[in-house]
């Protein structure tokens, strides 16, 4: 499936099937058991992305690539930076820059929109957690290609890896009538999404970095560096 075919599914889901409870799962609301794994393994993989950017980014222009909610935003406004937080679901664009504190709001921008639109210009790093997991590997691959010719450093951002148990459930999924689904994941091989980037560009290294796994919460961060 196409960037843009993939694209209008996700918005479609976030912004209209799953707003609620993806409001309610990045909040300190009570949740189900299984939503609360998830919610750990989230805050897990958040803390692994941010242990890859400076401490002090004061000065630095960062893309938040998919902010969903808005919880990398507020981590990276903290540091000192100045964010761009877009993301394809206006309504969560909307709760992100509503939970803002106000202290921070002069450090950042929203759009909702299309995270690979060229015209939000140049930045210094680039996070995009749990946001490039919809799409195959020919089609990420160019998605990482465009937006590293517009990073300066290092593109943070985490895929669904290929274990037994994402696999079962991806082919589950499938099984499953087309207005039922939600996107589905798209599992990835660190090293065959190396060989498919090398295809798109030459200057730019794939690094793996830690898996976490929290019930069923599974997802691989990996680093871009220029």
């Amino acid at each position: 499936m196409s960037y843009e075919r993939t694209l209008n599914r996700v918005e479609t889901y976030f912004d209209k099937t799953a707003t609620r409870t993806w409001e309610r799962l990045t909040s300190d609301a009570p949740v189900s058991r299984i939503r609360e794994t998830v919610r750990r393994g989230r805050d897990a993989m958040r803390t692994e992305i941010l242990s890859r950017l400076p401490e002090d980014l004061c000065g630095a222009r960062v893309l938040d690539a998919g902010c969903g909610a808005g919880q990398m935003t507020h981590e990276l406004a903290l540091r000192g930076a100045d964010v761009t937080a877009v993301d394809i679901s206006p309504s969560l664009v909307e709760i992100a820059a509503r939970r803002l504190p106000i202290d921070l709001q002069g450090r950042v921008s929203f759009t909702a929109g299309d995270m690979l639109d060229p015209t939000l210009g140049q930045y210094d790093y680039v996070v995009a957690m749990d946001s490039l997991i919809y799409y195959t590997r020919p089609v990420l691959a160019e998605a990482l290609a465009g937006l590293g010719a517009r990073t300066r450093e290092r593109i943070v951002f985490t895929v669904a890896p290929r274990t037994p148990l994402l696999m079962a459930m991806w082919h589950a999924g499938k099984m499953f009538p087309r207005s039922d689904r939600s996107p589905i994941m798209v599992p990835q091989a660190p090293d065959a999404l190396a060989r498919e980037l090398a295809r798109c560009t030459t200057a730019s290294t794939l690094v793996p970095l830690k898996r976490t796994t929290s019930g069923f919460y599974i997802s691989q961060a990996l680093e871009l560096v220029s």
